[in-house]
């Protein structure tokens, strides 16, 4: 059912099956996901698009990026409740590489495209002890809220945040660093 959050199963490096729990059903025959903590590991943008036969369409690094990338997979007049090889031979490149075009609007890329050192699967995610621990940061630094802002959105886990959480935290951060 659209908009209810369900069971999907993911194909991980080609034929294996992963089950996420709660994967949320944005579209018929798509689904919008958080990758578990032990899948992809060096990839920053941790939520996905996946087709119901389990394969990944696209990555975003906010899951309301991933939304608005549902919402031009819808637009593309593409029938997602097709099977991957039935939707693979009715479109040709051309038109792929458009829908990427369009999807990369969105902040949607392809999976595996975020690629960054080390293990950021909390990117998007934080606790009261991130906020305490970067504002001591960047009260140290003598950084003020615009310099706090700029920093926040190059690093994790505040680069994954959705605009409302972000803003949260940087006024929570900003207000604990006592800067200006």
């Amino acid at each position: 059912m659209i908009g209810e959050t369900t069971e999907y199963r993911m194909v991980v490096h080609g034929e294996q099956r992963y089950t996420v729990p709660d994967a949320i059903q944005a579209a018929p025959g798509l689904f919008v996901f958080r990758m578990p903590a032990d899948q992809s590991i060096n990839c920053a943008a941790r939520w996905r698009i996946g087709h119901h036969g389990g394969l990944a369409i696209a990555e975003a690094m906010r899951r309301e990026d991933a939304f608005k990338g549902i919402e031009i997979l819808v637009q593309s007049g593409i029938d997602w409740t097709q099977d991957t090889d039935t939707i693979q031979a009715a479109i040709s490149s051309d038109a792929v590489s458009d829908l990427a075009a369009k999807l990369s609007w969105a902040w949607c890329e392809s999976p595996g495209s975020s690629y960054m050192p080390g293990d950021v699967t909390r990117n998007g995610t934080y606790s009261d002890a991130d906020i305490e621990a970067a504002a001591a940061e960047y009260k140290a630094d003598g950084l003020n809220a615009l310099q706090i802002l700029h920093d926040m959105t190059h690093t994790v886990p505040w680069m994954g945040l959705d605009t409302d959480d972000f803003n949260e935290a940087h006024n929570r951060i900003v207000t604990a660093a006592g800067a200006n």
